[in-house]
C-alpha cells in the first residue's frame, strides 16, 4: 500500500532517532538479555509511569503489550454474562466487542456532532444506569479528536460513583493535543474505581514498542497481572528498556513536542484540502490525536469509497462503519509531511471520480 491515511498516530521514530533524542548510547540496549523480562514491567519503567499519575506507586502499574492488551485484561477481569456496560460511542470498537464476547450488555451514550462531539449529560446519566458494572470512555477521543469538557468529565465520574461502576478511561491520545495543553487524566478525579489505560503508540510515536499500561488500585492491578501471565506473559526486554528511555521526564517532553509539531504542521494542510471539496465534507477541528473525523455528503457508502481508494489508488482510509457511524471517513494526518501531501493528492484523484460518478 503506497499511502496509509488510516493511521491514528504520528510518523513513528526509529530506534536511532529515539536514542538520539534522548542523547543515550545504544550499548545498554545491546546488553539487554533476551530472556523473559520482568512480566509486569521493570521497576524503572513502572516508576516512570507511576510518576505521571499523582499519588500512584509502582505497584499500581501493570505494563502490557500495548494498550489493547490493557483493555483486554481489564474486560476479562471485570465482565461476566449479564453485566451492563456503558460505552462512549463512536469508539475504537475493541471494548464494544469485548463486552459482548464476555456476555455483557452494551448501553451506548453518543457523542453529539451538533455539540462539537460533546455528549449530552442526561444521556450519560441514562446509559450509566443503576447496576452498571463498567463505564468505558476514551479521552482524548478516537475517532473525533474531541477532548471532554471538565463539566462532562465530572458528570461521568459522579454518575459512575453514584452507581458504583468501574470506570475504564482509555487515555492513549493524552499528550497529542494540538494546543499543547495536556488533557487531565480521569486518575485525578478522586474516584477509587478508576482504571486508566495508556501507552506509547499514539502520542509518543512509538507503536512498534508495543508498550501500554494499566494504572489502578493495587488489588486490581495485581489481578490484571495474573491474567496478563496467560496472555503475553510480559513485555520484551528491549521494548521495556526503550520505553524507560522514552519516559525519562526530559525525553518524554521532547517526544510530545515532536508530536505536537507534526500535528500543527499537518492539520492546516488537511483542513485546506478538505475545503477544496466545497460543502462535500463537514467536520469539527480535532483537539487531539492525528485524526480528523469528517462527515461527507453523498449516497456512496463509506465502505465502498474506502475499498475503491485502496484497490485503484493505493490509499488506506478508515470508514465510519468501523466505528459504528456510516457516512463518515477518518483521515489520519500524522505522517511525514511530503508523503502526507502526496497521499492527499492521490486521495483527491480518487474522491473526485467517486463523488462525480
Amino acid at each position: 500500500m503506497r499511502f496509509n491515511l488510516s493511521e491514528s498516530g504520528v510518523h513513528p521514530l526509529t530506534i536511532q532517532e529515539l536514542l538520539g533524542l534522548a542523547g543515550a548510547s545504544a550499548l545498554p540496549l545491546l546488553d539487554v538479555r533476551l530472556g523473559y523480562s520482568q512480566s509486569n514491567g521493570t521497576d524503572l519503567l513502572r516508576e516512570r509511569i507511576a510518576a505521571l499519575y499523582p499519588g500512584a506507586s509502582p505497584d499500581q502499574i501493570l505494563v502490557t503489550t500495548g494498550s489493547s492488551e490493557a483493555n483486554f485484561v481489564t474486560c476479562w477481569r471485570l465482565l461476566e454474562t449479564g453485566d451492563k456496560v456503558a460505552v462512549m460511542m463512536p469508539n475504537y470498537m475493541q471494548t464494544w466487542g469485548l463486552t459482548q464476547n464476555f456476555g455483557a450488555e452494551v448501553r451506548p451514550f453518543q457523542l453529539q456532532e451538533k455539540a462539537g462531539w460533546e455528549p449530552y449529560a442526561e444521556e450519560v446519566r441514562s446509559a450509566i444506569a443503576p447496576g452498571t458494572k463498567l463505564v468505558v470512555v476514551t479521552n482524548p477521543h478516537n475517532p473525533t479528536g474531541h477532548v471532554l469538557s471538565p463539566e462532562l468529565r465530572k458528570v461521568i465520574l459522579d454518575r459512575a460513583a453514584e452507581v458504583g461502576a468501574w470506570l475504564l478511561a482509555d487515555e492513549v491520545y493524552q499528550g497529542a493535543e494540538r494546543d499543547g495543553k495536556t488533557t487531565q487524566s480521569f486518575w485525578n478525579g478522586g474516584y477509587e474505581k478508576v482504571i486508566v489505560v495508556n501507552g506509547l503508540s499514539k502520542a509518543y510515536g512509538l507503536p512498534g514498542l508495543r508498550i501500554g499500561w494499566i494504572v489502578s488500585q493495587p488489588a486490581f492491578s495485581l489481578e490484571a497481572w495474573a491474567r496478563h501471565d496467560y496472555t503475553t506473559i510480559g513485555p520484551s526486554g528491549a521494548s521495556d528498556h526503550l520505553a524507560a528511555v522514552a519516559l525519562d521526564p526530559l525525553v518524554r517532553e521532547k517526544l510530545l513536542d515532536r508530536t505536537r509539531r507534526i500535528l500543527n504542521a499537518n492539520y492546516p494542510v488537511l483542513e485546506t484540502w478538505l475545503k477544496t471539496f466545497g460543502d462535500t465534507f463537514s467536520w469539527h477541528p480535532p483537539a487531539a490525536g492525528a485524526i480528523c473525523w469528517a462527515h461527507y455528503r453523498g449516497a456512496i457508502p463509506a465502505l465502498e469509497i474506502v475499498e475503491k481508494l485502496r484497490a485503484q489508488h493505493g490509499v488506506l482510509l478508515c470508514p465510519g462503519d468501523h466505528f459504528g457511524m456510516p457516512g463518515f471517513l477518518r483521515f489520519g494526518y500524522g505522517g511525514e509531511l511530503q508523503h502526507f501531501q502526496e497521499a492527499l493528492a492521490e486521495t483527491e484523484r480518487g474522491l473526485r471520480r467517486l463523488f462525480t460518478d
